[in-house]
């Protein structure tokens, strides 16, 4: 898909009026920038996070630039699996079809940690409670004329290839350190995104899966990356590091034009024109996070993990499309 001469900007986003989308994370940041501009076109947006209270400040503050919005609030923890099997349950009984999943909810944790299901938090969080959800819903998808799964992963990551081993995915090994561990997570982000669209590829099913990143946008997820970064994301501070970093609404851009343009293809990828900022356009990805092999024995372990096995061809009722 050649890319137009104008620069891609919210207001090329469609009518999203009839569709319904889920955010992950929709609480804050890009996740809650995301959600607003979908719902300002349209959409119903299932606002798919954590804590009901910050959802609940999330709709207002949507609801105060898009009167009327449909937002209902779906409780779900990514990283753990009951919750996530408790989300998908949930989300069969008051909706038919998804035609968006955004996967973007994600976590840096500094020190390790473990979910309730024993896994490392971050590995966990980002990888396999969305490979989980999104194999749960896909019927849900399946129900869309054109579903669409937008994986949000880091560019640096995704575009340089962070250190990455299958043999090692919770870094029991190595020596924890929290962003090269948020990079091999972002890393699986990548690989799943791909190979997803992979075992797509061939079936009768319409949905498509692309892969996104925000580059370097002043979220309050930069604190998570120490005392240094966070200092560039203050309020106070962001004007000085304009040249490296962009705003919110700036940083969304990518995941709402994989998640919206009609022109988009499964197995694209969507981020700034330059590594960390500008608008959006496909990108190029390390030969590690496109690698077929590494992805279908990464796509195996996640499976065994979770115990949620894909289901392509048929379409089950209910929940049990993907487990």
């Amino acid at each position: 898909m050649a890319d137009k001469a104008a620069p891609w900007t919210s207001a090329d986003i469609p009518d999203l009026s009839a569709k319904t989308a889920v955010v992950t994370g929709a609480s804050g940041g890009l996740g809650l920038e995301t959600a607003k501009q979908l719902a300002a076109h349209g959409a119903r947006v299932v606002l798919a996070c954590r804590n009901a209270a910050k959802a609940d400040a999330a709709a207002a503050e949507i609801r105060a630039a898009v009167p009327g919005a449909e937002l209902p609030f779906l409780a779900v923890d990514l990283a753990s699996l009951e919750s996530v099997r408790a989300a998908a349950a949930r989300l069969h009984d008051e909706v038919d079809q998804v035609d968006l999943l955004v996967n973007n909810a994600g976590v840096l944790n500094r020190e390790r940690s473990v979910t309730v299901d024993g896994f490392e938090s971050t590995f966990g969080t980002n990888h396999l409670g969305p490979f989980a959800f999104t194999g749960l819903v896909l019927d849900l998808l399946r129900a869309a004329p054109q579903g669409r799964v937008v994986t949000v992963t880091s560019g640096d990551s995704a575009q340089r290839g962070a250190s990455f081993e299958l043999d090692d995915l919770e870094f029991t090994r190595r020596k924890y350190k929290g962003y090269p561990v948020y990079g091999q997570s972002k890393v699986a982000n990548a690989l799943f995104a791909f190979e997803l669209q992979r075992q797509l590829n061939g079936t009768e099913s319409s949905v498509s899966s692309v892969l996104a990143h925000p580059g370097a946008a002043e979220s309050g997820f930069a604190a998570n990356f120490g005392p240094a970064v966070a200092f560039f994301a203050k309020p106070s501070t962001r004007w000085m590091f304009r040249f490296i970093m962009q705003t919110v609404e700036m940083g969304a851009l990518p995941t709402l034009r994989a998640g919206t343009d009609p022109g988009v293809r499964g197995g694209e990828f969507f981020g700034p024109t330059g590594f960390t900022k500008g608008y959006p356009v496909i990108n190029e990805s390390s030969e590690q996070a496109r690698d077929p092999e590494l992805a279908a024995r990464l796509w195996a372990e996640s499976e065994r993990l979770t115990g949620v096995t894909y289901r392509f061809e048929d379409v089950v009722d209910g929940v049990e499309a993907g487990a």
